[in-house]
């Protein structure tokens, strides 16, 4: 038996679109969106009662309903629940068996647009229908009844939501078993930002049983026991849930929750039900743009309807809902050129667009557009507001054509000039500078077949620079007269002319110089056979001058002739030669000698031309071959391997060189006796012994050596052969060696005059050091007389003293020499140094070979020695001192008191040696009688 249920979902579709108002846009009231958020479906409990749902059983009949906005809008629907299916017409169904509806089955039903990315969603509650059910929506055939209900709680009104109840049917008399109360708890819908006061009644959660047992009631979940917490209460005896504090459905929408219901000793009397807590949105949040400031750009030139940017705002409301549904529009454009709405702004997606035509870039470069965004859809009494700055620069298209500033450039150059710039080629273009629209590219079109000129751009001011590439002759062609065209790295935009000022001519003068003498073959190339004698002419080496208008004369000079072999005649170019040329010199290279020239026109200023003149020296047979090698060793007893490989060089070339014939000479007949030669090829031969045995020895065996020129030339040469014993090998012995090498008279000088220098040398040697250990025998003291460092007296010569003391007598401080000359002195100080005349003391002999460790014993001794002798200078003498002198800045020495007290101990004194002896009895001799 097919079973049927009905189940309609209402769906409402908006679209927006834009009329073109001043604003640009006019809103059409069609909104998308479920007209519900929660459907709850109930099913008799009849339809179920002994059977099942079977899979394909048809659960709604209805279609969905909507506003055709667009006729060829399609909507699609997708169920959550795997068991429940919905048609394109909207029909709900069952995809699979649904055994019972015991327990409510919840899922969300999904709409998507065809033309739309955008989504809506609904949830349906399919539920056995309870006791108290709202009246029926629909009733189809009679069979069964299903209610589609959407519940709408006006908070703060709190409803009582009571436990199912289950009945029993078993052993009892009355037959019955618990059932699940047929009732379904709806969603409880709280508004956000509530003022309170707090906690405020939701609703009320109670049990049929408690009447009969005391019931404790409480919520788990998140916002109840879970984070966040305590944002949900309930009170445990009578069950009135409330919640504690504002929400925010930004922060979170939706809260699901499960009630208990408990004895006092804890045991569960009621099966948990869910409850689903919406909050429910308020235009609390203003529009906010992604940006502050956008940047878009726009071709110059664009037709309407060209899309510039997209300006996009966020609004944290409810977007399904008008609190979060975003208008764009307008509100200043600046400046106001050539109209003040030169831009459009679709209400729904923020997007800018051309709606007039007449962008300039050249006029404007650059628009700021102030866009506002509102929600509750744009209503400007009840909608949030914010807004934006919107930069739009007019990008540059090519719809300008370069022009010359005039039709005709003049200019000059002198003739041979390379990489002068003749003309300047200026041109105006009021397209956007430094890009391709604005570069110029200039072309020479016609007046220069040749190609000698060339048009550079400057970079900097876009000027067209005409340069020189290739060298013009004055004689040929006195003037130019170029056609330029100009144009743009950029093809000009479509349906922009040419301008006929995009083309201009240019005249250029040539400007004749003074050009230096050219040589019509340069370098010239004259064959000789080498041996040519002096004063021989070779050719005429003359230069033009390419000054036909100008009668000039040409004078010729050398510059460059490496063997001197040539001279010039100054007037016509006449080549002769001055020595005879050698091919074999080593001026020459390749066979060919080479000489440069001047020529020189007496012009103003002059002008020089060189030329080179190669001469190509044909080879005769000037030069006789000569033997390799000069030297060669063999074993004194012929064998098999004992022989010399013999060739020849010869300056001069094929065909005056090789091959070579190699000949012994008839005389002396020894040679041809002792030796044969045996020919290997064109180029060498093999010297060896005749006879068996040769006595060692060096040899010079003569050897005739002939080339193949025509005639042959023959050179006699010697090769110098050192015959020796040889080991088994055929290599010579070392006595055989030294037995076969000579010396010749030169060296045998040399080494005796070597011999006879280092014998002088060692007997001078000897004879140094004989008359050094003499001297040292013969030395009585360690050291020279004049490094004695013994008690002397010292003679100080003068210093001048100050200003002050110019007027005094040094000398007088100095010492005399001898007695007749201190008297001579005058009257004043005086000094005089007597040796007492007594015997002198006796000083120790130095040993005639001392022995180093006698050095400081004998330093001692004459130190001692020498404090000792009282005829010793200095000499202990009285100092007369009768004349201080009128005037002196010194006081009286008589006013000088001793700072001595009796109590001084002078006793150190006699630790001082002799010299302090008297010192020593006066003051140190104990105390005054």
């Amino acid at each position: 038996m097919n079973l049927f249920f009905v189940v309609t979902l209402a769906c409402a579709l908006a679209v927006e679109s834009s009329l073109g108002s001043p604003e640009g846009l006019t809103v059409d009231p069609c909104r998308p969106g479920f007209s519900q958020s929660f459907y709850t479906a109930f099913v008799s409990r009849e339809m179920l009662r002994g059977q099942s749902i079977l899979k394909d059983t048809l659960l709604s009949s209805g279609r969905v309903k909507f506003k055709a906005c667009h006729l060829n809008e399609r909507i699609s629907f997708e169920s959550s629940d795997p068991k429940f299916g919905v048609r394109p017409d909207g029909s709900l169904y069952a995809q699979r068996e649904v055994a019972n509806l015991s327990e409510p089955i919840q899922f969300m039903v999904t709409a998507r647009g065809s033309k739309d990315t955008h989504i809506w969603e609904t949830t349906v509650k399919l539920a056995l229908a309870g006791h108290t059910l709202p009246p029926p929506i629909n009733q189809i055939g009679g069979e069964a009844s299903f209610h589609l209900r959407s519940h709408h709680n006006h908070y703060p009104n709190p409803r009582v939501i009571t436990f199912p109840r289950r009945h029993q049917r078993g052993s009892s008399t009355n037959g019955l078993r618990r059932q699940k109360r047929d009732w379904v708890i709806p969603p409880i819908n709280v508004p956000e930002n509530s003022r309170g006061p707090f906690p405020q009644m939701l609703v009320r959660i109670r049990s049929d049983q408690d009447k009969e047992i005391e019931i404790r009631y409480s919520i788990t979940g998140a916002g109840a026991d879970q984070p966040p917490s305590d944002v949900y209460i309930i009170d445990p005896v009578t069950g009135k849930m409330s919640v504690t504090k504002p929400l925010d459905r930004e922060d979170r929408a939706s809260y699901h929750l499960r009630a208990h219901a408990v004895d006092v000793n804890g045991n569960q009397m009621e099966p948990p039900i869910d409850l689903y807590i919406y909050v429910i949105d308020m235009n609390d949040n203003r529009p906010e743009f992604k940006n502050q400031v956008y940047n878009g750009s726009v071709p110059e030139g664009s037709k309407p309807g060209t899309s510039v940017m997209r300006v996009t705002a966020f609004d944290a409301d409810d977007s399904t809902m008008p609190n979060g549904l975003v208008h764009y529009r307008i509100l200043n454009q600046s400046p106001h050129i050539p109209i003040p709405n030169m831009f459009t702004i679709n209400g729904a997606t923020g997007e800018i667009s051309t709606i007039a035509a007449g962008l300039d870039r050249e006029k404007v470069s650059q628009y700021t557009l102030i866009v506002q965004a509102t929600d509750m859809e744009g209503s400007l009494s009840f909608g949030l507001s914010n807004t934006a700055t919107a930069l739009i620069t007019v990008t540059d298209v090519n719809d300008n054509p370069p022009e010359f500033d005039t039709k005709t450039f003049l200019g000059e150059v002198p003739e041979n000039a390379v990489g002068v710039v003749v003309a300047n080629l200026t041109v105006r273009d009021r397209d956007q500078p430094h890009t391709p629209n604005w570069n110029a590219v200039y072309r020479i079109v016609g007046g220069d077949s040749m190609g000698h000129f060339t048009i550079r751009t400057d970079e900097i001011t876009n000027d067209g620079r005409v340069t020189v590439v290739k060298p013009v002759d004055y004689e040929r062609n006195g003037a130019f007269m170029l056609t330029v065209v100009v144009s743009n790295q950029a093809h000009l935009a479509s349906g922009i002319p040419s301008s006929l000022s995009s083309t201009a001519g240019v005249t250029i003068s040539v400007l004749d110089v003074n050009e230096a003498p050219v040589f019509p073959s340069n370098p010239k190339m004259i064959r000789f056979e080498e041996g040519v004698p002096a004063d021989t002419t070779l050719t005429i080496f003359a230069a033009l001058d390419p000054d036909r208008f100008i009668q000039q004369t040409v004078r010729y000079s050398k510059l460059s002739d490496p063997g001197n072999w040539l001279r010039i005649n100054r007037t016509n170019g006449q080549i002769t030669t001055t020595a005879i040329l050698d091919r074999e010199s080593p001026y020459v290279k390749n066979n060919v000698y080479e000489a440069t020239f001047l020529a020189v026109d007496n012009g103003s200023p002059p002008a020089t031309g060189t030329g080179t003149l190669q001469i190509y020296l044909i080879d005769v047979n000037d030069n006789v071959p000569v033997l390799v090698p000069k030297e060669a060793q063999l074993c004194e007893r012929s064998r098999p391997s004992s022989r010399i490989n013999i060739t020849a060089s010869d300056a001069d070339s094929e065909p005056n060189a090789g091959p070579y014939v190699f000949e012994l000479p008839s005389f002396p007949p020894s040679v041809r006796r002792n030796w044969t030669i045996s020919r290997l090829n064109g180029e060498y031969a093999q010297l060896r012994l005749r006879i068996p045995y040769l006595e060692a020895g060096v040899y010079r065996v003569p050897i005739m050596v002939s080339d193949s020129g025509n005639p042959p030339l023959t050179n006699r040469s010697m090769i110098r052969v050192k015959v020796c014993p040889c080991d088994e090998h055929g290599d010579c012995t070392a006595v055989g060696a030294v037995a076969s090498a000579s010396l010749g008279t030169g060296a045998i000088i040399a080494i005796l005059i070597c011999i006879i220098i280092l014998l002088s040398m060692v007997l001078l040697f000897v004879v140094w050091m004989k008359r050094r250990e003499k001297e040292r025998q013969t030395k009585p003291l360690l050291i020279d007389p004049e490094d004695d460092v013994r008690d002397n007296i010292l003679k100080y010569d003068e210093e001048g003293g100050g200003e002050e003391d110019q007027d005094y007598d040094l000398s007088q401080l100095q010492q005399p020499e001898t007695l007749d000359h201190m008297m001579s002195k005058p009257a004043g100080v005086r000094r005089v140094d007597e040796r007492p005349i007594i015997p002198e003391s006796q000083y120790p002999v130095r040993p005639t070979l001392p022995h180093p460790g006698d050095i400081g014993d004998f330093i001692i001794d004459g130190l001692r020695a020498a404090d000792n002798d009282p005829t010793a200078p200095p000499y202990d003498s009285l100092l007369v001192f009768d004349y201080e002198g009128s005037g002196s800045t010194a006081g009286s020495v008589s006013s000088l008191d001793s700072s001595s007290s009796g109590e001084q101990d002078y006793d150190y004194l006699n630790d001082w040696g002799p010299r302090f002896k008297k010192l020593a009895d006066l003051y140190g001799g104990g105390e005054e009688d």
